[in-house]
């Protein structure tokens, strides 16, 4: 996470500084503590549209779905869910660019879709279909074999 130059990056409320900190404490946090902390990133990075912070986030996000000690991870999968569903019409390259950071993810999705709790293989069989099926006017595929951009 070091090497994202957050201070740089925007999310819905303006600088992404704060969004390292939340992604500690979804990754080490207690339920509440990871459930609100992820709260604050669903707000911040997908919720209302996607930005330039949320392609950067997306890979973090994968990388809590599939660790175990992860308190939220059936959220996390669910974030990533939603922001497959945003848009950034002004952006298209940030949207393209979140969206692409998700689809990267699907072979993540399909052992998460097999996973041992039921939550997170509900939701990642969800998430599964929802990157199989995503089409959107900023991923409209260049080229019939392209998935995005």
């Amino acid at each position: 996470m070091s090497r994202v130059r957050w201070h740089e990056l925007t999310h819905a409320y303006g600088s992404a500084e704060e969004v390292p900190g939340r992604l500690s404490r979804v990754a080490w946090g207690d339920a509440p503590t990871s459930a609100s902390a992820l709260s604050d990133l669903g707000l911040w990075l997908g919720e209302l549209s996607v930005f330039d912070a949320t392609a950067e986030a997306v890979p973090f996000l994968w990388d809590l779905a599939v660790t175990d000690s992860v308190a939220s991870r059936s959220g996390v999968i669910q974030l990533l869910m939603t922001i497959l569903e945003q848009a950034n019409p002004p952006r298209r390259d940030v949207q393209c660019a979140a969206h692409q950071a998700v689809l990267d993810g699907r072979r993540l999705a399909d052992r998460l879709a097999r996973d041992g709790d039921p939550a997170v293989q509900a939701v990642a069989q969800d998430l599964m279909a929802a990157i199989d099926n995503h089409v959107c006017e900023a991923c409209r595929p260049a080229r019939p074999q392209a998935r995005c951009c």
